[in-house]
């Protein structure tokens, strides 16, 4: 009795081993160091003519879906969040960004792809216009234009550059 109990845990043990893979590895498992790189860098433009500095970050599926959908998330939403996203900003080491007037965003759309990450639509400006309502800057023409500060829009903060910059 002693005997077939002892065969068959042998058997057992034995198929499990050699269905198993049958080796016992003695070397590390296979380890990759891990990335290093930034892949998330807070990127800018200097407008150095103008004296600004330009937020520079990618718009996502967020972004787009706020945007159309009429809701705050992330760098795009009604007027009263952009003002706030922007006066709490913390992005490429400052904390003094704000929203630009129309004129400063009218000029920065003129110029040639200058910047990395770009929608064609409207992007919210501090500029009041009358009847309550405040200017947008439509980049693909540079033109401004007047919307319900409760409608979405892009958000693209800006800051003045320091003397030494």
């Amino acid at each position: 009795m002693k005997r077939s109990l002892f065969v068959a845990v042998s058997l057992i043990l034995g198929a499990i081993w050699l269905f198993g893979g049958g080796t016992i590895s003695t070397t590390k498992p296979y380890y990759e160091e891990p990335f290093t790189e930034e892949c998330n860098k807070d990127t800018i433009y200097i407008e150095k003519d103008a004296g600004l500095m330009w937020q520079d970050a990618t718009y996502g599926d967020k972004e787009d879906g706020a945007y159309k959908q009429e809701y705050n998330s992330r760098r795009s939403g009604d007027w009263a969040y952009a003002a706030r996203y922007c006066q709490d900003l913390a992005y490429a080491g400052y904390y003094d960004w704000r929203l630009p007037t129309s004129d400063e965003l009218m000029n920065l759309s003129r110029k040639d792809r200058v910047l990395q990450d770009n929608r064609g639509a409207d992007f919210w400006t501090s500029t009041k216009a009358q009847n309550s309502l405040y200017y947008v800057v439509y980049t693909v023409d540079a033109h401004r234009y007047k919307r319900d500060p409760k409608q979405s829009n892009y958000i693209r903060c800006v800051r003045c550059l320091d003397e030494e910059q």
